[in-house]
């Protein structure tokens, strides 16, 4: 893994407590390094030729990659000499149009002018992206033929710009080929793809650091994607500059996304429980289950949005609670990145693909929009309610962060509602819509959403309890008001 962020005046506690938590994991069945251990010298009994008899689909590794990330204010205007660097013959910069009009654009083009890099701009990318968008995106990088690429812009942007990079190396593709199944075929990607940049201009998605392409597929009504580590970016510049222009409810839906990846990546099926192992090291997916390094991203990143994000949407000018949220969606990423996240996400997908008429406020475009953040959100209370009991000491956890009171002994049931009230606490604090009735929803449309989400195997197959569609369903009708 190479990571590059340098994290100014990191204390020695800071340090300290994060080998601490390391070595302070959950105690629960689930998360038990105790058991771990057991189970380690219990399957190193019964092997044969390697290979444990009672244990022959169960995942036994992890693998930890990221993309390299650059953290400073100011970094923004160093793509041009990364660049040269990287010798590009020609350069496909992609956003979006909204950013197309803001200062991080023109600094990037101003960079690559002075670097003398030949470009070509590509600024349809839709907000909230569709197959259709998709393949707009995919048809211009297949006329321009760039060498390499540079995302400027959120989330979308980013997703947009790693679905141009693949495809144009799959020039005859369909584009269900990569996608992940069962909607799509779920191919293997064995081709190397061209460098990919991306400059985030939003503080959620973390796509900056991962091999995870998100898009609505209209024709099922569901939100679906392709995920692997082929689509991880070359670099990431995270600019705290470029968050200053985002309005208050970007910045709160785009860190709500930081939040539950943060949850869902701590809470995930542990790595040695998923099924089945690969056949190949190349096959191990993006999403491989929780795990030692990946609670460390998942958890600090938790604490920095909780502390950083109510006070990032409040003040656009408060410089250190912009930059904390930089860093915390960069950092959760690293965590889901490997991790994976489960039923918020899951969910999120027919949320946001059923969609009727809801507009959210201060989202400059044309068209009905429920955002990322908000669709995984708004479950969050319901979801974490009902999987408490898979990993009580995980959601104790999560809950002192958000400053519960853990005086009082608690039984290991009083976990996941514990953790549902102080994550409605707090999304009530920040004004968030207070349910699926807010955004139009009704009882009568839990069997599409409960439809929608059941596909979602990338995600729900690591939530650490076993999901199927009454779960779901009532999981869904406790996430209608959540206050």
């Amino acid at each position: 893994m190479s990571v590059a962020v340098r994290v100014a005046q990191t204390s020695k506690s800071s340090i300290k407590s994060l080998i601490t938590l390391m070595n302070k994991s959950c105690t629960c069945p689930a998360h038990s390094q105790a058991r771990a251990l057991q189970n380690q010298q219990q399957t190193h009994a019964k092997h044969t030729h390697g290979v444990a008899k009672d244990d022959m689909e169960h995942e036994y590794a992890f693998e930890m990659s990221a993309s390299s990330m650059r953290f400073g204010r100011g970094v923004t205007a160093e793509v041009g000499m990364d660049l040269v660097n990287m010798k590009a013959q020609k350069v496909m910069v992609m956003t979006d149009p909204n950013i197309a009009k803001l200062p991080v654009m023109k600094i990037v083009i101003d960079s690559l002018t002075s670097s003398n890099v030949p470009f070509v701009v590509y600024d349809r990318t839709r907000a909230e992206p569709t197959d259709a968008s998709f393949n707009d995106a995919i048809e211009f990088a297949k006329a321009h033929k760039p060498d390499v690429f540079v995302a400027v812009g959120g989330g979308s942007v980013m997703d947009t710009c790693k679905a141009a990079n693949l495809y144009s190396h799959y020039p005859e593709a369909d584009l269900l080929e990569f996608v992940n199944a069962p909607i799509g075929k779920g191919s293997v990607i064995h081709k190397t793809l061209s460098p990919l940049i991306c400059i985030p201009t939003t503080a959620g998605t973390g796509s900056e650091t991962t091999g995870t392409s998100i898009f609505d597929y209209k024709p099922l009504g569901v939100k679906t994607g392709i995920a692997s580590r082929k689509l991880r970016p070359t670099l990431g510049l995270i600019d705290p500059n470029n968050t200053r222009t985002m309005p208050s409810q970007v910045k709160i839906a785009s860190g709500l996304d930081v939040l539950c990846h943060a949850l869902e990546s701590y809470t995930a099926l542990p790595y040695q429980e998923r099924t089945p192992r690969p056949a190949n090291p190349a096959e191990r997916p993006a999403y491989q289950g929780s795990n030692p390094i990946s609670d460390i991203w998942s958890l600090e990143a938790l604490r920095m949005t909780v502390k950083y994000l109510g006070r990032s949407a409040k003040d656009p000018l408060d410089e250190e609670a912009n930059e904390q949220m930089a860093l915390a969606a960069s950092a959760a990423g690293t965590g889901f990145g490997s991790a994976g996240v489960h039923l918020c996400h899951g969910m999120s997908y027919p949320i946001s693909g059923l969609n009727k008429s809801y507009k959210h406020p201060e989202y400059n475009v044309d068209h009905k929009i429920v955002p990322h953040g908000i669709s995984v959100a708004v479950t969050a209370p319901a979801v974490f309610r009902y999987t408490g009991e898979a990993c009580p000491d995980r959601h104790f956890k999560a809950a002192e962060i958000f400053g519960a009171d853990m005086s009082k002994i608690r039984s290991a049931e009083s976990a996941g509602p514990l953790l549902s009230e102080q994550l409605s606490k707090f999304l009530e604090g920040l004004g968030v819509p207070s349910g699926l009735e807010a955004l139009g929803y009704t009882k009568a449309d839990i069997p599409a959403l409960v439809k929608g989400t059941l596909p979602q195997h990338r995600v729900t197959k690591l939530a650490p309890l076993t999901t199927g569609a009454e779960a779901l369903e009532k999981i869904f009708e406790g996430a209608m008001k959540n206050y």
